[in-house]
C-alpha cells in the first residue's frame, strides 16, 4: 500500500507542475518536433514540454514546427525560425506554409512560390495560390483553376480543377464542374 501511495503522489506532483506552468498561458499546443506552441495576450511562442521557454512569446502569429523549422509572423511578415528561435528565413513574406517534404509555400507580391530550407526559392513565385507538399505534389493554382507540381515545379496535373486538396494515400479530392471526384497521381480519374 505505501508503495502505491509513494507512486501516487510522485505522479501527482510531476502532473500537478505540468499544469502549473501552463496555466501562464492563454493556449498551449501539443508538442511537434519538441516544442510546443503557446499564447499570451495574442503573442506567439514555444516551450519545451517542460515548459521551458525556447523562443519568446512576441510573435503576431505562428505555425507548428515542422521538419525543424516554424512559420512566424511579426509586423505583419512570415518568416521561419529553427527550434533554437535563430531566424532561418527572414521575415519577408506576406503568407507562409509549414514545410513539408523539404518545401514550403510561400507568398511575396500576391503570389505563391516555394522555398527550401535556406531560405533558397527553388520554384519561382508564379502562382495564384499553393498548398504544402504530399507525396511529391503540391496543389497550385493559376487563372482560377487548380492542378498539381513536382519539386521541380513541372506541372504534372493540369489546372483544369475548381479546387485541389492534397494527395493523401495516392489519391487527391479535386472539384470538376462543382463536383468532387478523386484522382490518381496521374491525374486519371478514379471511381468510386
Amino acid at each position: 500500500m505505501k508503495f502505491i501511495l509513494f507512486f501516487s503522489s510522485i505522479w501527482l506532483s510531476v502532473a500537478g507542475s505540468a499544469q502549473s506552468w501552463a496555466k501562464q498561458y492563454d493556449f498551449v499546443d501539443e508538442c511537434s518536433c519538441g516544442l510546443a506552441l503557446v499564447s499570451k495576450d495574442g503573442k506567439r511562442g514555444f516551450v519545451t514540454k517542460e515548459g521551458k521557454l525556447v523562443i519568446p512569446v512576441i510573435y503576431d502569429d505562428a505555425l507548428h514546427f515542422t521538419e525543424g523549422m516554424a512559420a512566424v509572423k511579426k509586423d505583419g511578415k512570415w518568416g521561419y525560425l529553427d527550434s533554437t528561435g535563430k531566424e532561418i528565413v527572414a521575415s519577408e513574406y506576406g503568407d507562409a506554409l509549414s514545410f513539408s517534404e523539404g518545401l514550403a509555400a510561400i507568398m511575396k507580391g500576391g503570389k505563391y512560390g516555394f522555398i527550401n530550407s535556406t531560405g533558397k526559392i527553388t520554384i519561382p513565385l508564379i502562382y495564384e495560390n499553393a498548398s504544402g507538399f504530399s507525396e511529391g505534389r503540391a496543389a497550385i493554382s493559376k487563372n482560377g483553376m487548380w492542378g498539381f507540381i513536382d519539386k521541380t515545379g513541372k506541372e504534372m496535373i493540369p489546372c483544369v480543377y475548381g479546387f485541389a486538396a492534397p494527395f493523401s494515400d495516392g489519391i487527391a479530392r479535386v472539384m470538376k464542374e462543382s463536383k468532387w471526384i478523386t484522382i490518381d497521381i496521374t491525374g486519371k480519374k478514379i471511381e468510386e
